[in-house]
C-alpha cells in the first residue's frame, strides 16, 4: 500500500503500522501548543484488535471514549487511552495490543521530512492537494469553465479560512428551478484522500462537459455543489509541518468533531463524547465548531420558497469501504422522521451505489451508533438523501488514513458510476 518510491526504510517501518488517533497530532507539534496537552497529559494512546465484535459492542466501546478505527468482520480496530483500555478489559473485552501511537507516529515519518515539491504533503505524496492547492485548482475551474462553474464560500473556519464550494451547472451563474445535489468531503482532517474525491467530481463534471454528452446532461438538467474541504483548519494542520500529524478534529482548543457536532439528536445517545480530549468530542453545544455550522447554514439556504432545493448528498470519509445512510443514532430502520417507504428507498440507493463500486452497503448504527452527524442533519431537518461513503481501503492502520498518492486516481474513479447515480436519483 505504499509507494514504491518510498525507501526501504521507511516501508519496513510502516508496515506494522496501525492508526495514529487524532488526539496524538501533538506529539510533535510544539510544547505549548494547546492541542498537544491532552495527549501528553493522558500518557498517550495505543492502538488494539478487539475479536468478537457486533454493533451493540462497537457502541459499548465508543461510549467508554475509545474509538473505533475500522472493522473486518467480527474484529474492531481500536484506538484507546490506558485508561480506556482497562475500563474496557474490565468490561469484558479481550484487548490485543498492536502499538502505542507515539512509535507509531515516529515510525511513519521516518524519512519523510519536508522536501522538494509545491504541497505541504511529503515528498511521497505530491499528488495530493493542500488547501492552498485546493484553492488553486477550483480558481483555474472557474478560469477555464466560467460558464458552467463558480466559486464562492459558505463561510468561515475556526482560524478564519473561508470553506470554498463550488457550483457547477449549465448556468452556474443564475439559481435555476434544478434540483440540486452536495458532495462534501475531508470532515475529518486527516481524511485527506476524500478531497481528492470532491476533486475529481469537479473536474470530470467541467472537463467534460464539452466532449461528454452524458455529463452535458447531467450539468445541464441539475445544480452540483462541492465543497472539497469541510474543515481547512485541521487539514492544514495535518500535514503543514510536511509530517504527518494523525489529526482528526477541527482546531478549536482541543478541537470538536465536526461530525458529532450537527444539531440532530445531538449527544442523544451514547453516539459521541463529551469529553474535548475524545476523539469523538461532540461540542459544547449543537453548532458549536464554526465548520458544521457555517456549513449548516449554507444548506439551510438553499430553501426557496419553503422548499429545499438539494435533494441529494454524499458525505466523503475513510476509510472501510462502506455506504452509510441514517440513522446513526438509533438502531431502528423507521425511527421518528423515517417511513418504511423512505427507508427502502435509502436501501435501494445505497446498495445499487454499493453494487457499482464494491463496498459494503448498510445502515449507519450497523457499524456503530453514532449521534450529532451531517446524514442524520441532512434527512432530519431537510429530507435530503443524505449519505456517507467511507473510501479506500477496507481496514487496515495509518496507511488507511494516508494511502498514496498512487491510489488517488484508481480509488475516486471508483466511485464514478455512484455519483452519477446519485445525481439521477435527485431527479426523481
Amino acid at each position: 500500500m505504499f509507494s514504491s518510491r518510498r525507501t526501504a526504510a521507511t516501508i519496513a517501518a510502516a508496515a506494522c503500522l496501525l492508526l495514529i488517533p487524532a488526539a496524538q497530532a501533538g506529539v510533535s507539534a510544539a510544547p505549548d501548543d494547546p492541542a498537544a496537552t491532552p495527549a501528553a497529559t493522558a500518557g498517550g494512546t495505543a492502538v488494539y484488535t478487539v475479536p468478537d465484535t457486533d454493533s451493540r459492542t462497537r457502541t459499548e466501546i465508543n461510549r467508554i471514549g475509545a474509538q473505533i478505527l475500522s472493522v473486518a468482520g467480527n474484529s474492531a480496530t481500536v484506538e484507546a487511552t490506558p485508561e480506556q483500555a482497562e475500563e474496557l478489559r474490565a468490561a469484558g473485552f479481550a484487548l490485543q495490543k498492536q502499538q502505542d501511537a507515539i512509535s507509531a507516529l515516529d515510525q511513519l515519518n521516518l524519512g519523510r521530512q519536508a522536501g522538494p515539491g509545491t504541497s505541504a504533503f511529503p515528498p511521497d505524496d505530491q499528488g495530493y492537494h493542500d488547501f492552498d492547492e485546493v484553492n488553486q485548482v477550483l480558481d483555474q475551474t472557474v478560469a477555464d469553465h466560467g460558464d458552467i462553474a463558480a466559486k464562492s464560500s459558505v463561510g468561515k473556519s475556526f482560524e478564519g479560512r473561508d470553506i470554498p464550494v463550488l457550483k457547477i451547472s449549465g448556468n452556474a451563474g443564475q439559481d435555476e428551478a434544478e434540483p440540486e445535489v452536495l458532495f462534501s468531503c475531508n470532515q475529518h482532517a486527516r481524511e485527506h484522500l476524500t478531497t481528492e474525491m470532491c476533486l475529481r467530481i469537479i473536474n470530470r463534471f467541467t472537463d467534460g462537459y464539452a466532449s461528454d454528452p452524458a455529463i452535458k446532461e447531467i450539468v445541464d438538467s441539475r445544480e452540483i455543489w462541492i465543497v472539497p474541504v469541510s474543515n481547512p483548519d485541521g487539514s492544514t494542520y495535518d500535514v503543514e509541518s510536511g509530517e504527518y500529524q494523525g489529526w482528526r478534529k477541527n482546531r478549536q482548543d482541543t478541537g470538536t468533531d465536526t461530525n458529532r457536532n450537527w444539531d440532530y439528536q445531538w449527544g442523544c445517545c451514547g453516539g459521541s463524547s463529551d469529553d474535548p480530549n475524545d476523539e469523538t468530542y461532540r461540542g459544547s453545544a449543537p453548532f458549536s465548531s464554526p465548520e458544521a455550522g457555517e456549513l449548516a447554514r449554507f444548506v439551510d439556504s438553499r430553501v426557496v420558497d419553503g422548499v429545499q432545493q438539494i435533494k441529494a448528498h454524499i458525505d466523503f470519509h475513510t476509510f472501510s469501504e462502506l455506504v452509510l445512510w441514517p440513522y446513526g443514532y438509533t438502531d431502528a430502520d423507521t425511527a421518528e422522521g423515517m417511513t418504511q417507504e423512505e427507508y427502502d428507498r435509502f436501501v435501494r440507493v445505497g446498495t445499487e451505489m454499493a453494487q457499482t463500486n464494491g463496498y459494503t452497503p448498510e445502515q449507519s448504527s450497523d457499524l456503530y451508533v453514532t449521534d450529532g452527524s451531517v446524514n442524520d442533519w441532512m434527512w432530519g431537518k431537510h429530507k435530503i438523501l443524505s449519505f456517507t461513503f467511507e473510501m479506500y481501503p477496507s481496514s487496515g492502520g495509518i496507511d488507511g488514513f494516508y494511502p498514496p498518492d498512487e491510489v488517488i486516481e484508481r480509488e475516486t474513479q471508483r466511485n464514478d458510476a455512484a455519483v452519477d447515480i446519485l445525481l439521477r436519483e435527485a431527479g426523481a
